[in-house]
């Protein structure tokens, strides 16, 4: 599975971006999916997960703000960001995988990050 994440820019605090992760290769829907990112010198930390069938896992710090979602017609998965704040500034990263393995952070397939930065 190729994974490639877009969506990523600059946007001021409060602001809104929508992240996607488009697949090919294999059909999206046989996987699990999350949405990592990684602020400079930090190490990459889980945001949010979405199960094959729907199912969602989002870390503390961006609940009720951030949305994970798929489409498996399109292949695709998204993460709708609002009321993003400058800790929110990091390169994001998509992942396939198992549940269990993508919120320990162990995804089987990883695509390229997206710079998202939001200023004060």
């Amino acid at each position: 599975v190729q994974l490639q994440a877009s969506g990523g820019g600059l946007v001021q605090a409060g602001g809104s971006l929508r992240l996607s992760c488009a697949a090919s290769g294999r059909p999206l829907s046989n996987y699990d999916m999350g949405w990592y990112r990684q602020a400079p010198g930090t190490q990459r930390k889980l945001v949010a997960v979405i199960s094959s069938g729907g199912s969602t896992n989002y870390v503390d710090s961006v609940k009720g703000r951030f949305t994970i979602s798929r489409d498996n017609a399109k292949n695709t998965l998204y993460l709708q960001m609002n009321n993003l704040q400058p800790e929110d500034t990091a390169v994001y990263y998509c992942s396939a995988g198992f549940f269990a393995a993508l919120l320990g952070g162990d995804g089987t397939y990883w695509g390229a990050g997206t710079q998202v930065t939001v200023s004060s």
